[in-house]
């Protein structure tokens, strides 16, 4: 089954969809957030998930989003200049909330949709399609449990350091987030060789799969 096919919604289906009683997780404006630095973002989420839903901790996920090149597309982000909000990141993270297996919600606090905004309307109009783009542009997404992320994930930051030590982009106010057994592993996480890594490395095509389920 084609990608189209696989997130296109009938009106019968989106009503069923939209008469569903979810719970959001999050609210936008009492999330922590700092540009530039939605690793930490999202490492935030999943801390504030754990704590105060940890009944619904188990269903969510963060993604990672990039490609070799560290060239990726996507749409509907607030940094994009041009109407479509278009931006080319080396990577991206975002957070899951897999409700059942019918249903998914998407959190990204870079993004002009919807917090949260379902899965399929998500991947639609942020990812669109690879089959337009040259290789260089395909996404890749490494997907790995929130309370893996939360327990193993450390940044001390140096990606955002200039040369000459000074900041790219101002920090969050908080300490550098470590663990127990690193002080910086970014680069795992973002790095996109199949079968290597936390979690599990998939294409555009086979994320689509993994978490959106056409209702028959």
């Amino acid at each position: 089954m084609s990608m189209s096919a696989q997130l296109h919604l009938g009106n019968n289906e989106n009503n069923k969809t939209k008469d569903r009683s979810l719970k959001t997780l999050f609210k936008r404006p009492e999330c922590s957030y700092v540009s530039c630095y939605c690793e930490e973002n999202v490492w935030k989420l999943c801390q504030d998930a754990a704590q105060r839903i940890p009944e619904e901790f188990e269903r969510c996920y963060v993604v990672f989003i990039s490609n070799p090149c560290r060239t990726v597309p996507l749409w509907k982000q607030r940094a994009g200049r041009e109407e479509d909000r278009l931006v080319i990141w080396d990577y991206h993270v975002i957070f899951l909330y897999s409700v059942d297996c019918k249903t998914c919600l998407v959190y990204d606090l870079d993004s002009e949709l919807p917090f949260p905004t379902f899965f399929h309307k998500y991947v639609t109009e942020t990812f669109r399609t690879d089959q337009v783009l040259k290789s260089d542009f395909h996404r890749f997404f490494r997907v790995v449990l929130a309370k893996q992320f939360l327990q193993n994930f450390a940044s001390d930051r140096r990606h955002m350091k200039r040369p000459d030590g000074s900041w790219i982009k101002p920090p969050p106010p908080y300490p550098a987030i470590s663990s127990p057994n690193s002080t910086h592993n970014l680069d795992e996480f973002i790095n996109m060789d199949i079968g290597s890594g936390p979690g599990q490395v998939l294409s555009l095509t086979e994320f689509v799969q993994r978490f959106y389920k056409i209702e028959k």
